[in-house]
């Protein structure tokens, strides 16, 4: 192996530039940057082709501001590299340099090889506390970081920037959408390559989909104690990388996979939101390994707690937090943002943990510096952001303290909807809330009736199937003896635990999944769809699925429920075809001959008054919605039994029942008509321009 230092190294440092970050190919060599504040001394491992043999280590000759950087001529696309980083090894400082231990480009934008469990991985002897040193060299067991070319020619420019209200949402994991796909080449499935399939975007165009939110795909780790327990890092948030892609996602083991992915997405007009966690990393507390960000500058890129800066400070629930309120860790972020946007051409993010992002010195702060950042940023202030808006931390619930342009996860939503269907007493007042985009918590600060992201089911808990499956959550397979996974399901077996032979309880079940959905699809807001909710998939249960890298979470395509797929497809058909019924206003009522005004019926054919509202036995009600010319939308939803229903006077026209087999119709409805169980209708009529 070649060591040199300094001019020695062959660096070129007229063309060395501190300004970009990462390793940026150029004409005639590389220009490769880190961040490190703390750093004396950075170097710069080159490997050969397959990552597995150091052939050169030099020092990046050039330092400011923290950035260490150099030219490097003759060095190209496909170098793979890492960093060994020289400085106090001080755990009770928060300084853990050890240059012993390759460590991940934080900029990389494609990795090679995988990670393999060793306990050289550690700074500190295993056995002994974290103040100790281990001194072994663990690049042998380290993926590398590679340099990438960006260059792509696509065939859709830019991006799609669908307005909000016209956005149906279809949350998916890139390997569970396609594993079990029978459509699906066998070689592509789990993959971007089986992703952007034809017979996945043929599925999506079917029920309507606008944008599909994938589980996170950047680069992450498999925790070493789930492997020790023969099971993985299903779902993917435990972040190694911001900028590179999963290697097991990538068919091709290249990056352009995800775009000509996201190429082929958007030639069929559904955009790509990533699902993105810049709230901590894989690297854990200080007992966890030294990858990347704890070996370059443990002190500058996570939050280190004020009472004893040798341990971590988490306020994420997994070990680290990371330190956004420094602006060369803000830069990062925002870097890596950006990439994926003006590079990779998705769409927006989904940010998990968001509320850890607003947190400043004084707790979470929604003008704080991220916050701000992200809406002053010309790129990504026109992209689509959505929230997570909690944390484990003190004050870390938020939903509706988000800024705009924000939406949030609407986990009441989720809930009212779950025990109104569930037949809970008196839950009825609330779920009118949900049904008009939740204006108590997001009808302030100039915020519209999109802020609200509207589900029943997400892949964190159960599935739609489930809730109505399952009493309680079946976990074994996980190895906590149950204790993870949340108990709050607001689920009904509906007489049977689990899987039900019985002709009834099946029909049961089937007439609620329907009109829980439907209740998502015809609420004000954006509506979310949890990948397999649309045919009935089960978890058997298994309300934690985030080990699970199995059939118990790849969706089961051969078992599903055809009725529900055409009634998703009908419900988001309506939504689509009546005009203005979606709107960014939130639904006031206060407005005679005005659109935006919404009316709240009685089935006994009479406007609700307040003591219909605290009615603990009423489980049925209409909302009359005033769209476009006078036009009316009427929606009749009755989580009880049979129910007369007397419509509001004028022609009414049943456009939709889920208590049928197919749920989409076109028929004159009588002024009473009959709401079935367990049922939503959609009842329109041309009405009287100003009445409800």
């Amino acid at each position: 192996m070649n060591h040199a230092s300094g001019l020695d190294a062959g660096f070129d440092l007229e063309a060395a530039r501190a300004d970009i970050m990462g390793a940026v190919p150029e004409e005639g060599g590389t220009n490769f940057t880190l961040f490190s504040d703390h750093a004396e001394r950075v170097e710069l491992c080159l490997f050969d082709s397959a990552g597995k043999r150091e052939l050169r280590r030099v020092d990046l000759p050039e330092m400011e501001g923290g950035v260490w950087y150099g030219f490097l001529p003759g060095v190209g696309p496909g170098q793979v590299y890492g960093y060994r980083v020289h400085g106090p090894h001080a755990p009770e400082e928060g300084h853990r340099f050890n240059p012993s231990k390759l460590l991940l480009d934080p900029y990389a934008r494609e990795l090679l090889g995988p990670l393999t469990w060793d306990d050289a991985l550690f700074g500190y002897k295993m056995g002994e506390d974290d103040l100790s040193r281990d001194d072994r060299d663990s690049a042998p067991f380290m993926p590398k970081s590679v340099v990438v070319d960006n260059s792509y020619d696509w065939d859709v420019g830019g991006a799609i920037r669908r307005r909000w209200k016209d956005t149906v949402i279809y949350e998916a994991h890139v390997r569970g959408l396609t594993q079990r796909h029978p459509d699906v080449p066998e070689d592509q499935r789990g993959t971007f390559a089986g992703l952007a399939s034809p017979p996945v975007i043929e599925h999506l165009h079917k029920i309507g989909v606008t944008a599909i939110e994938l589980l996170p795909i950047h680069a992450f780790l498999n925790d070493r104690h789930l492997i020790d327990k023969g099971l993985s890092n299903y779902w993917g948030y435990n972040t190694l990388s911001f900028f590179a892609p999963h290697q097991a996602y990538l068919r091709s083991g290249h990056v352009m996979e995800v775009k000509a992915a996201v190429d082929r997405f958007h030639a069929a007009g559904i955009e790509v939101i990533l699902d993105v966690v810049y709230n901590h990393t894989c690297e854990g507390n200080e007992m966890g390994p030294t990858l990347s960000f704890r070996g370059i500058d443990n002190a500058s890129y996570y939050l280190l707690s004020p009472d004893a800066r040798r341990h971590s400070f988490d306020t994420t629930g997994t070990g680290n937090t990371l330190n956004v309120a420094h602006p060369m860790v803000l830069r990062l972020v925002l870097d890596s943002l950006r990439y994926w946007v003006e590079v990779m051409h998705v769409d927006g993010f989904r940010f998990d943990l968001a509320s850890t992002l607003g947190r400043e010195a004084t707790g979470f702060e929604r003008e704080g510096a991220f916050f701000a950042a992200m809406r002053q940023d010309p790129v990504l202030s026109t992209v689509k952001l959505i929230a997570e808006p909690w944390d484990v931390g003190e004050d870390g619930y938020q939903v509706g303290g988000f800024p705009w342009p924000f939406r949030e996860w609407n986990d009441k939503a989720r809930d009212d909807i779950r025990a109104f269907w569930r037949g809970d007493p008196g839950r009825h007042a609330v779920l009118s809330e949900r049904l008009c985009g939740s204006p108590v918590q997001f009808d302030h600060s100039r915020r519209p009736a999109t802020s609200s992201v509207n589900f029943v089911a997400a892949h964190d808990g159960f599935t739609l199937w489930d809730t109505v499956s399952y009493n309680d959550k079946h976990n074994e397979a996980n190895g906590e003896d149950g204790r993870d996974g949340h108990d709050h399901n607001l689920s009904d077996n509906m007489g049977v635990e689990g899987p039900a032979d019985d002709a009834d309880i099946l029909a049961a079940r089937l007439r609620r999944v329907k009109a829980m959905l439907a209740t998502v699809l015809l609420s004000q807001g954006v509506p979310m769809l949890l990948a397999g909710d649309e045919f009935g998939q089960t978890q058997n249960g298994n309300n934690n699925a985030y080990c699970q890298d199995n059939e118990t979470a790849w969706l089961n395509w051969d078992a599903a429920r055809p009725e529900i797929i055409e009634a998703v497809a009908a419900l988001v058909a309506l939504r689509t075809e009546l005009p203005a019924f979606v709107t960014p206003r939130f639904l006031t009522g206060h407005h005679d001959d005005a659109a935006n005004q919404a009316t709240w019926h009685h089935p006994g054919g009479r406007a609700m008054q307040d003591g219909d509202w605290s009615d603990p036995e009423l489980r049925c009600f209409g909302m009359c919605h005033v769209i476009g010319d006078g036009e009316r939308v009427l929606i009749l939803v009755n989580a009880g039994d049979d129910v007369a229903f007397t419509l509001p006077e004028g022609a009414w026209t049943l456009r939709l029942d889920t208590a049928r087999e197919a749920v989409a119709c076109a028929e004159a409805a009588d002024a009473r008509t009959t709401v079935g169980w367990q049922s939503v209708m959609v009842l329109v009529s041309p009405g009287l321009a100003g009445t409800g």
